[in-house]
């Protein structure tokens, strides 16, 4: 046995893959050739380095990229040539010759495989059970959206991944910090008619209290909130509720009293510009009021707003 052929016969020998028939030629190499004996006492540390590492299972998508690349790399080598064929027969045909269990092993061989491929093919061909499908928390809430979608090469096994609304309840006193959060939020127009009205409705009672309703330096207060339903709430009753909140700073806050003075000029419903009229009773005789309600009571398409900024603006000379 030649070196090039030993030391193929070596790496073979050192996964457990080598063939009975040329053991007995390679161990007669080894104990001839001090190179090769070399080469594989060098495999032997490998390995013994080696099974002192931690295994690591590979992924199921890493074993079936590696099996096509394989299958790849195994249709790209070239067909051996007659010689070839011919030395690996002769090699084989000694191996035999050296060792006659080894045909035992070899047909030992063939009836597992063909006992394996006899139950695979079975298998393979059985009616296949119902598909089960295993959910992490099925009950914790609705499913919101999808965040990724991997299936499994060669298999019929699908991953999703995807987050759930899971519903929570809190109970506390409006002073608390994490209920005052919540109603802030409930504020906004993704919450419904009615949660939208229920949390301005509470945050309304806490500015007419007085209870933390001052500006906040982040502009995310109780007051911010009721100016932002005054504006762009599609509810009227809503709009309606955040006026009265925010009635007892019209004097006081610059930007209430222009939330104010927008309602009474675009706020498409006329009960809630006669109530933001009626807000500003206290600051009519500020400058930018009387402009405001003057533009209003000469150009309004609205005869009834028309009517009462004409009268406001009566009741402010009165007052001067």
């Amino acid at each position: 046995m030649k070196c090039d052929i030993a030391r193929d016969c070596i790496v073979l020998m050192s996964y457990g893959e080598l063939p009975d028939e040329l053991a007995g030629g390679l161990e007669q190499h080894l104990s001839t050739c001090v190179e090769c004996s070399g080469e594989l006492e060098s495999i032997q540390v490998l390995d013994g380095y080696l099974a002192l590492m931690p295994v690591l299972e590979p992924s199921p998508n890493l074993l079936a990229q590696s099996r096509m690349r394989l299958d790849d790399a195994l249709d790209m080598i070239p067909p051996h040539g007659l010689l070839m064929r011919l030395r690996s027969n002769l090699y084989r045909w000694m191996g035999h010759v050296q060792s006659a269990p080894a045909l035992a092993t070899l047909l030992l061989g063939v009836g597992f495989l063909a006992g394996n491929f006899t139950y695979r093919y079975e298998v393979g061909h059985a009616p296949k059970p119902p598909s089960t499908v295993t959910i992490s928390k099925p009950n914790d809430g609705v499913i919101a959206n999808v965040t990724g979608i991997v299936k499994t090469p060669n298999s019929e096994l699908v991953q999703v991944n995807y987050n759930r609304i899971v519903p929570e309840t809190i109970e506390g006193s409006l002073d608390s910090q994490p209920i005052r959060q919540l109603l802030l939020a409930a504020t906004s127009a993704g919450a419904t008619d009615g949660v939208r009205m229920n949390s301005v409705s509470l945050l309304t009672r806490e500015c007419q209290e007085g209870h933390e309703c001052q500006p906040s330096p982040d502009g995310k207060g109780i007051r911010h909130a009721l100016m932002v339903s005054l504006r762009y709430d599609q509810d009227p009753g809503v709009r309606m509720k955040a006026l009265e909140g925010l009635q007892r700073y019209v004097g006081q806050d610059q930007h209430v009293r222009d939330a104010v003075l927008e309602a009474v000029m675009r706020d498409p419903d006329a009960k809630v510009r006669e109530t933001a009229i009626d807000v500003l009773t206290p600051v009519q005789s500020d400058s930018s009021v009387r402009e405001v309600l003057r533009t209003v009571s000469t150009q309004d398409t609205n005869p009834y707003i028309r009517t009462a900024s004409f009268h406001a603006l009566q009741s402010a000379a009165d007052f001067q």
